[in-house]
C-alpha cells in the first residue's frame, strides 16, 4: 500500500488508538491532544486514502475491513519507525558499524588484547575487521581509506601522513630472554659486553629495521654477534627459540607479556629504547565507532587519554 503525500507518522498512530480504544474521547486522552482535532485528523486521513477506515456506531467506533487492512501495514510501519529510531540511536553512539583496525604483531602482546576485549564486550553488535600488517603498509592504507585506525612501529609516514592524528600508546626498550638453563638466568641484567659474546636469536619482520637500528646502536654496527644472529620471525619465535637453548633471544620489553615455561628475561644495558607503539586514524574521521573505539583505548590506557586529547585539539 502506497501512503498519499500526506499521510504521516503521526496519522498512522491516530489510527491505531482509535482502533484500540474503539472510542474517540479515550483515544484522543491517550494521544494526549483533544477530541475534535482527532476526528478531524481520522476524516483527512480517510479522504486521503480513498475509503471508509471506521464505522462511528453508538457501541463504539470499529474499523471496517479496509481499516484492518490500512491498519496492519500501519502497525508494521510504525514498528519499523520505532526500530530505526533505535538503530539510529544505536549508530550514533557507536554500539552498532564496522571498524577496520591494522596493527603489526607485536601489538598483541600489549596493549592490544585488553582494549580489543573491553570494546567487544561493551560494543558485540560492531563489526570488527582485524588485519595484521606492516607499518609501511598499515600507514598508506589509512591514508588510502582501507583502515580506520592503526597500531604501528612509530608513527606513519610518507605522502598523506600529515592528515592523521597519531599518539604514542606504548613505550619499549630492548630486553633479553634466556633459557632456565642459560647462564645469564640468574641475572636481572645483562650488558652489551656479554652479549656481544652469545649466540644472539633476532627478529626479521617487515616493522624491524627500526628494531635492528636500535641493536646496531646497542651491540655495534659491525657486530659479528649481530651478523652471526638466528633470524626468527616474530617475537614468539624469539621465545620459543631461547627456551630450546638456542641463543639469547633479543626483542622489544612487550616480550615479557608473553607466558612461557622454561625462559628468564633480562633487562640489557645500556637502556636501549624502541619505536613508540603508536596509534593513527585520519583526523577528518568523525565516525561514531572511532569515537568509541578511542574512548576504549583511553579508558584501558589510562596514560594515553591526555596526549590523546591533546593531538585531536590540536589537529581540530
Amino acid at each position: 500500500m502506497g501512503w498519499g503525500r500526506v499521510v504521516e507518522a503521526r496519522h498512522l498512530r491516530y489510527a491505531v488508538a482509535l482502533a484500540e480504544h474503539h472510542h474517540f474521547g479515550r483515544a484522543a486522552g491517550e494521544l494526549g491532544i483533544a477530541q475534535p482535532p482527532l476526528s478531524k485528523q481520522i476524516a483527512d486521513l480517510e479522504r486521503e486514502v480513498g475509503a471508509r477506515l471506521f464505522d462511528r456506531t453508538r457501541q463504539g467506533v470499529f474499523p471496517t475491513a479496509a481499516g484492518e487492512a490500512f491498519l496492519a501495514r500501519a502497525r508494521r510501519a510504525l514498528d519499523e519507525i520505532a526500530a530505526a529510531t533505535v538503530d539510529a540511536g544505536r549508530a550514533a553512539r557507536g554500539e552498532t558499524g564496522r571498524l577496520r583496525l591494522g596493527f603489526i604483531a607485536s601489538a598483541l602482546l600489549d596493549p592490544l588484547p585488553g582494549v580489543l576485549n573491553r570494546f567487544r564486550r561493551e560494543r558485540p553488535d560492531v563489526r570488527l575487521e582485524l588485519h595484521e600488517m606492516a607499518t609501511s603498509r598499515s600507514g598508506s592504507a589509512l591514508v588510502g581509506g582501507e583502515l580506520d585506525v592503526a597500531l604501528t612501529l612509530g608513527p606513519p609516514r610518507g605522502a598523506g601522513a600529515e592528515h592523521l592524528v597519531s599518539v604514542p600508546i606504548g613505550r619499549d626498550h630492548v630486553i633479553a630472554v634466556v633459557s632456565t638453563a642459560h647462564p645469564y638466568a640468574g641475572q636481572q641484567t645483562v650488558t652489551a659486553d656479554q652479549l656481544r659474546q652469545q649466540t644472539l636469536i633476532v627478529s626479521a619482520g617487515e616493522d624491524e629495521p627500526a628494531v635492528a637500528a636500535g641493536l646496531r646502536t646497542l651491540l655495534g654496527a659491525d657486530s659479528p654477534a649481530l651478523g652471526g644472529a638466528t633470524v626468527a620471525r616474530d617475537v614468539h619465535t624469539i621465545i620459543g627459540l631461547a627456551a630450546s637453548g638456542v641463543g639469547v633471544g633479543l626483542g622489544p620489553s612487550r616480550m615479557r607479556a608473553v607466558p612461557r615455561p622454561g625462559v628468564r628475561f633480562c633487562d640489557v644495558t645500556p637502556r636501549t629504547p624502541l619505536p613508540d607503539l603508536v596509534l593513527s586514524f585520519a583526523g577528518r574521521d568523525r565516525s561514531p565507532v572511532l569515537r568509541a573505539f578511542l574512548d576504549t583505548v583511553r579508558e584501558n590506557c589510562p596514560d594515553v587519554g591526555a596526549a590523546l586529547n591533546d593531538r585531536l585539539r590540536h589537529h581540530t
